[in-house]
């Protein structure tokens, strides 16, 4: 149970430094989400640098108030009765987009496309792969996003984190705890705010046809004109999930307007009015249906957060 006096003593802690258009009261997820879902945030910070954020970090910490961060709001389903205690956004984050010989140091905030667009304008390459994932920077990293053949672990080098106690620190590659769709930051309760990039000098008309020749690839496959959180299960050993749903016969399964993607089966899609429970109930019954048939259990992709 949350405490009251303790969200409005937030609220007021951060009033000086914080404007109110950033500093939300029972803001519904909904219209932060690419999925469109979820019910309000008790309180949702919109920080825009990293001294806001780690502000607003400690004041949560010291209220003994829980917080969650999110980036672009990709990748994740809220609950539809919403987040209890503090949601920190990261999307508004945008201060540091720089370029130093192959390297880039960017602010987690901003948007993988915009970063492999200031890469190829740079001659830069090796993020190609990521110029059609949705979410931001930050996001990427914490989840360890790929596509392509792609992932972040391949070219992240430095990353600068916010800790649950508001402190900030810097981490190098080979202290990441990279996986599959996997980093140390999912456990450690550290904050993604700043990562530095290695890339290697390429032909700028030849990494800008590869992003097109990408997009192109996405745009014909995958559903990008419907709201979705991008591919809703993780891809299990030896299987791709999107085949073993379509083998199912599960293309077009819903629920209220919750659909498995008949354009890729491994997407499910918000077609208009959706719950969160209308998605959870098709991903739910995939997972289901996909194991009796082939006895492989699906996990999602996307993280599920928030109370039912």
């Amino acid at each position: 149970m949350i405490n009251t006096y303790a969200l409005t003593g937030f609220v007021s802690q951060l009033s000086g430094s914080i404007s109110p258009d950033r500093l939300l009261v029972n803001e519904l997820m909904s219209k932060h989400t690419t999925f469109a879902v979820g019910g309000p945030a008790d309180v949702l910070v919109l920080p825009g640098s990293v001294k806001e954020m780690s502000l607003a970090v400690r004041a949560a910490r010291s209220l003994e108030l829980p917080v969650v961060v999110l980036g672009g709001g990709s990748n994740v389903l809220v609950r539809d009765g919403g987040i209890r205690g503090i949601v920190i956004q990261l999307n508004l984050l945008k201060k540091v987009l720089s370029c130093h010989n192959t390297k880039i140091l960017a602010s987690a905030g901003y948007m993988l496309k915009d970063v492999c667009q200031f890469a190829q304008t740079r001659h830069l390459t090796g993020i190609e792969f990521a110029c059609g994932i949705p979410g931001t920077l930050g996001g990427a990293v914490f989840m360890n996003a790929g596509a392509y053949g792609g992932e972040m672990s391949h070219v992240v080098s430095r990353v600068r984190t916010v800790s649950s106690t508001g402190s900030v620190q810097t981490y190098s590659s080979p202290h990441m705890g990279f996986g599959y769709r996997q980093s140390r930051f999912q456990k450690s309760q550290e904050f993604v705010v700043e990562v530095e990039l290695s890339l290697r000098v390429g032909d700028a008309d030849e990494i800008q046809a590869a992003m097109e020749e990408l997009m192109t690839r996405r745009r014909s496959k995958q559903p990008l004109e419907m709201h979705s959180a991008g591919s809703t299960f993780k891809r299990p050993p030896g299987y791709f999930a999107g085949t073993l749903i379509d083998q199912t016969g599960l293309k077009g399964l819903s629920c209220g307007d919750a659909q498995v993607s008949t354009k890729h089966a491994g997407f499910v899609v918000n077609t208009g009015h959706a719950s969160a429970k209308d998605i959870l109930q098709v991903i739910q019954e995939v997972q289901r249906r996909v194991e009796r048939e082939h006895g492989v259990r699906l996990e999602p992709e996307v993280r599920i957060i928030g109370e039912d």
